[in-house]
């Protein structure tokens, strides 16, 4: 990307009045808000959308994806009870910016992306914002299992069914968070693996997310 990594008081003063805006809509972790006040949104934005970057809204980034809304990723990310050094599996990398956010709440993050370009993408530009994770190339339904066990798996994308590959992928007291439902509207679910096959399961609110496409998804 062509532009100059720019971070004002215009930015810096949106991030705030961002952060006071997810408070109202429920987000009550500060570590979460404190997060979000610090990624710097509009650098995952061309230059010419730079106003809309503090909006809490998604927005379309190419390969017909899109950005998350803010209040979809601190409502993801609360949900993890994220411990400072959790291992973090996030499937669909996309931007990025929930990758950023995952780093500034403590996590180690391993995040996998299937388009080829938001994948090549992200991975120049986190560095240069000065995030480290570990980036992977491929189909993100079946997670990454040879890294595995994980503390937490995030899923940011609507899948039809929770894949069973997954939670083979948690650590006993991991969690993972996924959106499931139909092309439309999913509900987000979290998972809570209690034992080497006991899970605890609570389905929340309605979201719309892109689908997940992979073998063990759309």
């Amino acid at each position: 990307m062509a532009y100059k990594y720019i971070d004002n008081y215009r930015e810096q003063g949106a991030r705030k009045k961002l952060v006071e805006e997810l408070k109202k809509k429920g987000i009550e972790d500060v570590q979460v808000l404190n997060a979000i006040g610090k990624v710097t949104r509009h650098f995952f934005f061309d230059e010419t959308f730079w106003n809309q970057a503090y909006k809490d809204i998604a927005f379309p980034i190419g390969e017909g994806q899109t950005i998350s809304q803010p209040y979809t990723v601190a409502y993801q990310t609360e949900l993890l009870h994220i411990k400072k050094g959790d291992k973090v599996l996030e499937i669909g990398t996309g931007s990025g910016y929930q990758t950023c956010i995952l780093l500034e709440v403590g996590a180690k993050v391993y995040t996998i992306e299937r388009q080829e370009k938001l994948y090549e993408r992200t991975r120049s530009l986190l560095p240069r914002m000065g995030y480290k994770a570990r980036f992977f190339l491929g189909d993100g339904s079946k997670g990454i299992a040879n890294h595995a066990p994980y503390d937490k798996i995030i899923v940011t994308a609507g899948a039809p069914t929770v894949p069973e590959i997954l939670l083979n992928q948690l650590n006993i007291g991991g969690i993972l968070v996924i959106p499931v439902g139909d092309e439309n509207a999913q509900k987000m679910v979290t998972i809570l693996k209690t034992g080497e096959h006991d899970y605890e399961k609570h389905v929340l609110d309605t979201f719309r997310f892109v689908p997940l496409v992979g073998e063990r998804a759309w």
